[in-house]
């Protein structure tokens, strides 16, 4: 059932926290998901140092209390979306905690380079550690800018490079599409000329159009199989000489989310996609969603094994 599935978003008080859980809200809505808001907490690993020099024990009640302030705005602000929200204090590190719960998550949402209020933690801490790690397809949302707003989604671009990763984050990319009713277009790009990522292995003598004309025919059969449940969406394809970070990064400027797989070893570009999505999260100006080796395809079920997760002990 569309309720079963939860977007699971991060938040500590930051403004890109909060433009997370707006994310969140208004992708949940698009298929009458649930939301999940989420503050983990863990005290510092050391005592503080008394004025007898001896050691005085951390109150957590200050800190949880700042926890719970933090956690309530973003639930406020979620209220009234026309979805279910609920919420919850979990202790731990927050990236350690978010990676274990996104198992039963359909998605993650968090902000990134956003300065964690009572905690003192950089959420973008989380944003680098939780892509790379995660069960299911994270969405970084980049550094609040005043006026910003990122949804609807109304065009996106996805990164592909042949591998399994890619080919998973372009049938992830191709759903998104579906249900926001974007624009979708395919990169594959290939460093041939000179300079830092460069394919210097390239014979001079090879046509480098031919390359380019290969790879747009290895893209063309990825595409195709990806619209194979999804036949309504229209996907624009390119194969393009550049750095795929660099292209992905300057797409970001014009469209409304980036698809990325991670760690995924190049098919017929030969590209290091994990590489990439490191280099696009860092440079992004949109929503960025990074689809992790590991994560299902969302027509498969969750796993079960997390029966302990808030949003079902809620």
């Amino acid at each position: 059932m569309a309720e079963d599935r939860v977007v699971l978003v991060g938040v500590d008080g930051s403004p890109e926290s909060l433009g997370a859980v707006d994310w969140a809200v208004a992708r949940a809505a698009r298929e009458n998901w649930r939301v999940h808001i989420l503050c983990a907490y863990s005290l510092p690993s050391f005592t503080t140092a008394s004025l007898d020099g001896g050691y005085a024990a951390l109150d957590d009640s200050a800190i949880r209390s700042g926890a719970q302030a933090v956690v309530s705005e973003a639930a406020d602000r979620a209220q009234g979306k026309g979805v279910t929200v609920t919420n919850s204090l979990e202790t731990g590190d927050p990236a350690g905690v978010l990676v274990d719960l996104s198992d039963e998550a359909a998605l993650t949402v968090v902000g990134t380079r956003g300065g964690g209020g009572f905690t003192d933690r950089l959420l973008g801490t989380v944003s680098s550690a939780l892509p790379a790690h995660a069960h299911c397809p994270t969405i970084v949302v980049p550094r609040h800018t005043e006026g910003a707003d990122y949804t609807p989604v109304r065009r996106i671009v996805v990164g592909v490079d042949g591998s399994d990763s890619a080919r998973k984050a372009l049938r992830w990319a191709v759903r998104e599409a579906d249900v926001w009713d974007a624009e979708l277009t395919a990169i594959a790009a290939v460093p041939m000329a000179s300079g830092a990522g460069a394919l210097a292995w390239l014979p001079a003598a090879v046509d480098r159009e031919q390359v380019l004309a290969d790879v747009r025919s290895g893209l063309d059969r990825a595409v195709a199989d990806a619209l194979q449940d999804h036949p309504g969406v229209v996907v624009r394809r390119h194969a393009l000489d550049g750095n795929a970070a660099e292209l992905m990064a300057e797409f970001s400027t014009a469209v409304d989310l980036v698809v990325v797989g991670s760690r995924g070893r190049g098919g017929f570009s030969g590209l290091l996609l994990g590489s990439v999505s490191q280099g696009v999260l860092a440079h992004a100006s949109c929503p960025v969603m990074v689809v992790p080796a590991r994560a299902k395809d969302d027509e498969e079920p969750r796993s079960g094994r997390n029966q302990g997760t808030p949003w079902k002990r809620a």
